[in-house]
């Protein structure tokens, strides 16, 4: 075979090669874009939940939730530190933030040396947000740091 006799050029080969590396770039694109703008959502559904919980007036559900057992009522000795009574008296219609009857999840961020999440929850459309702590480890939820 000589040069005279080699295949002639098909830049439609080409650019078809060039679509598909370029579609491929900008699907890997859109994937680390959802799963960093996703990447706190198992938290936020825990902090949405608790804040349904308190909107439903559902406390001893939202203590549930804050401590992340169910079954919380069988062994009470076991959240001593922050008992029932205590959270009532945070959360309940009495507390910072009154009788519940909206919310939404703001947003969330991780700090840096941190080892969960704080969600920033708007409740009952008040300029100033509420703040809670998601422990990503185990679920439980407390004040947040800052």
């Amino acid at each position: 075979m000589t040069l005279l006799d080699a295949k002639q050029y098909d830049p439609s080969q080409d650019r078809r090669r060039n679509i598909r590396i370029i579609t491929i770039v900008i699907v890997l694109a859109v994937i680390a874009g959802l799963a960093w703008n996703y990447r706190n959502l198992a938290e936020e559904r825990i902090a949405d939940q608790f804040f349904q919980d308190l909107q439903d007036k559902n406390y001893e559900g939202a203590y549930a939730v804050w401590m992340h057992d169910p079954n919380w009522k069988q062994h009470p000795g076991k959240y001593s530190q922050y008992t029932f009574g205590e959270f009532y008296r945070d959360w309940g219609p009495g507390g910072e933030w009154g009788l519940i009857k909206s919310h939404r999840i703001y947003g969330s961020l991780n700090p840096k040396n941190g080892s969960g999440v704080i969600v920033e929850v708007v409740v009952n459309e008040r300029a100033e947000h509420a703040r809670v702590w998601v422990e990503k480890a185990d679920k439980t939820m407390s004040f947040s740091p800052d």
